[in-house]
């Protein structure tokens, strides 16, 4: 049994690396600061501090001897790190070196979530190495925290795993506010009886990877070498062919700078480290509806 640190671990995703973590043994405490989190997805077996992770003081409070921190506790979205650059700055970049200088003095592994935002968009499908060129500041945030994590590794031995999800979705998505993404936001505007509301001209695809499927990925990373790791499908769908899916009258509402046209992952670099996506997202919108 290892001893884990989850940052955002009331948030949508971080909820469920905390899940998997404690259904497989492990101890587990989680810090977040409720901003797009919820007390709801907070497993009831996990320690929790509810400190914002800017906040030097949570970091010499806490206990040394985590074996690994999970660093998912981010503001998480492209539109609002263009609308606020500054507080998105604030969190995604100074909260991470908090977390960095506190693995470098306890010698806790990172495993970092960072984002498939940071990819020019070509070629398709994208593998590790294709060109970045972040597009908005909440990509450049992520990427330069990446560079951030490998220079710990160069200067201070840190040990890391980074992951660049692509679209995540599935239970606890936020559905509403400046933080929700497109598959929570058509099923809410479905259940309300609205009209599915679609930017551009909804032809732009994304590759949609299921939330559990991203989650086991963390779990397997307590045992992977410091590298980076695509999560994606290697399918992707229009904005379009989702709405079709979730159903209901469709309005377009103009532009949307600041996003890659498509995106599609390359992910044989985290298959051959034992990790495949098991849920499409057609899969999970068709058992929804018909719940």
């Amino acid at each position: 049994m290892s001893k884990c640190l989850v940052t955002g671990g009331a948030g949508f995703i971080g909820s469920h690396v905390v899940d998997i973590l404690i259904e497989n043994g492990h101890e587990v405490h989680v810090v977040d600061d409720l901003s797009t989190g919820n007390l709801d997805n907070l497993n009831p077996k996990a320690g929790f501090f509810e400190n914002d992770i800017r906040d030097v003081n949570i970091w010499s409070l806490l206990d040394d001897d985590y074996d690994y921190v999970f660093h998912l506790a981010a503001l998480a979205r492209i539109q609002p790190s263009i609308d606020n650059p500054v507080q998105s700055h604030e969190v995604n970049l100074n909260g991470t070196l908090n977390v960095l200088e506190y693995c470098r003095k306890s010698g806790a592994k990172i495993i970092f979530s960072s984002s498939s935002s940071i990819y020019a968009g070509h070629p398709l499908p994208t593998g590790e190495g294709a060109t970045i060129d972040p597009k908005n500041p909440y990509a450049l945030q992520k990427y330069i925290c990446e560079q951030y994590i490998e220079l710990y590794s160069k200067l201070y031995d840190l040990n890391y795993t980074i992951f660049r999800y692509f679209n995540v979705f599935g239970e606890r998505q936020i559905t509403e506010g400046a933080y929700s993404a497109v598959v929570g936001i058509f099923l809410n505007q479905k259940e309300k009886g609205l009209p599915l509301t679609i930017t551009n001209d909804g032809e732009q695809r994304r590759d949609f990877t299921y939330v559990k499927d991203v989650a086991k990925a963390n779990l397997l990373a307590m045992n992977w070498p410091r590298e980076v790791y695509n999560i994606g499908t290697g399918e992707s769908y229009s904005i379009n062919e989702i709405a079709d899916m979730v159903g209901g009258e469709k309005v377009y509402i103009g532009e949307r700078i600041g996003e890659a046209r498509n995106t599609l992952a390359k992910w044989s670099k985290a298959e051959h480290a034992g990790w495949k996506p098991t849920v499409t997202i057609k899969e999970w919108v068709d058992d929804f509806i018909s719940r």
